[in-house]
């Protein structure tokens, strides 16, 4: 658990912020929250590590003010999404997740209805195999900071960034359980949400045992950004400290199992009509091989669908939030095509 501190949260104000519905769903066997708001063509955002429906406020309003229905859950594990076992984390693999999503689109469509997706980070992932899965069930996909990662016999993610990186990268740290939460349970969630959502260096992220975050250890002082207010991070925080960090971590505690489970997808192509936005200073842009892959040739072969990418500039990894005006105009430009 995080050490305490009193959070100055209005949490009325947030939660009702400017006429957003909030409602739970019962899905795949969890109560599942979602923020919701407009009339029209439905988007479903898909948020990422360690975030909510929240990292999406800014295009839930701008999407509900342009004839959109726009619909953000929190996933499993996180926010006011209850259900989850989170003591085991083979119930976090992709199929879960994946599940969870078809779960949210049979609650909210008609007749399995096809709707747009939009993904960041983890919620990339997830967008990447529901459109790999289900296709049937997707209109369109506009994903961020996370590019479609085809199966590799090489083994799976954190394997191969242990193998990378070593021991103290923050995919390996967080695959024992227990051990990171222990880490991060010295500082405040403020803290940790403030350290994680301010962190705009393209280097790898390391937690050395014992010496915290980045070597930054305890509650050492974090500037903000001028798109994170000090209310967003609390809002996070709030959530953080409710829930803990654990169904967060479960994500990547599932890498290897994931990887097992999607043996049979070698080689299967996202063949749905996709656009894809990352920063030039996201960590995961600079991840070994991954720029090329991106703005190469072989992304566009293992998505043959992809109408364009695009790399932000002096953008680093929470792209919606950092620069949510052009990440909307690149949504709206999308989804007018169709």
């Amino acid at each position: 658990m995080f050490s305490k501190r009193q959070l100055n949260l209005s949490e009325e104000t947030k939660i009702n912020m400017e006429g957003i519905e909030h409602k739970t769903i019962t899905a795949n066997g969890l109560n599942i929250h979602i923020a919701q708001k407009g009339e029209g063509p439905i988007v479903l955002f898909i948020h990422g590590f360690p975030e909510l429906w929240y990292s999406w406020r800014h295009q839930i309003l701008f999407l509900a003010d342009h004839g959109y229905r726009a619909v953000a859950p929190d996933l499993r594990g996180y926010g006011d999404t209850t259900g989850a076992p989170l003591n085991d984390p083979t119930k976090f693999t992709i199929h879960h997740l994946v599940g969870d999503m078809i779960g949210v689109l049979d609650a909210i469509t008609k007749d399995g209805e096809k709707v747009f997706v939009v993904g960041h980070d983890w919620g990339a992932i997830i967008a990447w195999h529901l459109c790999l899965f289900r296709p049937d069930r997707v209109m369109g996909l506009v994903n961020m900071s996370v590019p479609f990662l085809p199966w590799n016999p090489n083994g799976d993610m954190a394997t191969m960034l242990k193998n990378a990186y070593g021991e103290d990268h923050y995919m390996s740290r967080f695959q024992e359980p227990g051990d990171i939460e222990a880490e991060l349970g010295k500082m405040s969630a403020e803290t940790v949400m403030k350290k994680f959502l301010a962190y705009r260096d393209p280097d790898q992220i390391y937690f050395p045992k014992g010496k915290g975050f980045r070597y930054s250890p305890g509650d050492t002082p974090v500037t903000l950004p001028s798109w994170l207010s000090e209310e967003d991070v609390q809002y996070f925080a709030s959530s953080l400290q409710k829930t803990g960090i654990t169904g967060a971590v479960n994500y990547y505690r599932a890498f290897r199992l994931s990887w097992e489970l999607t043996a049979a997808w070698k080689g299967a192509k996202v063949m749905v009509p996709t656009k894809f936005i990352i920063g030039d200073l996201d960590l995961t842009y600079h991840m070994p091989g991954l720029k090329d892959y991106i703005v190469g040739d072989e992304f566009k072969k293992d998505v043959p669908l992809l109408e364009e990418v695009v790399v932000m500039e002096g953008v680093a990894h929470f792209v919606n939030q950092e620069k949510p005006d052009q990440v909307n105009k690149h949504l709206i430009d999308f989804l007018q095509k169709f």
